[in-house]
């Protein structure tokens, strides 16, 4: 069954990293990840005995929660995929079961290149940062 997310964005399990869009605008995205041991098995190798989410998912799950929140406001169509990582910062630790919250600011936004910065939280600290640029790809 297809869910609000998968009509958004092409990503399906197991690599979709978004729960949910709480909001969307033409300033902003808000939306949510909780990643789970028995859903997300395939992550659990990564740092074992620590139940670590690995960071480059939660910046993939960041950028992913951008890219949806851009399709539900309705800011941008086509396929666009992720081509530039200009800084990430790791802050703390994320595990498994905790609900992840991503603030996610759009700095450029056209049917080309979407340019995005945003801060991905745990119990409102933070534990990520980054800013990216998705480009639109065409299909041949």
């Amino acid at each position: 069954m297809e869910n609000e997310i998968e009509k958004l964005i092409p990503h399906r399990f197991p690599f979709l990293f978004v729960d949910k869009i709480i909001s969307a605008d033409e300033n902003e995205i808000i939306g949510i990840k909780s990643f789970d041991k028995s859903n997300d098995r395939m992550l659990t190798g990564s740092f074992p005995g620590f139940d670590f989410i690995p960071g480059m998912i939660i910046i993939e799950s960041m950028a992913q929660c951008g890219g949806a929140g851009v399709k539900k406001a309705g800011l941008a169509e086509g396929f666009f995929g992720l081509v530039k990582m200009e800084s990430v910062q790791f802050l703390k630790g994320a595990t498994y079961n905790e609900e992840i919250k991503y603030i996610i600011k759009n700095i450029r936004v056209s049917n080309r290149i979407i340019k995005q910065t945003g801060i991905a939280y745990v119990q409102n600290e933070p534990i990520a940062e980054a800013t990216w640029v998705c480009a639109r790809i065409d299909k041949p």
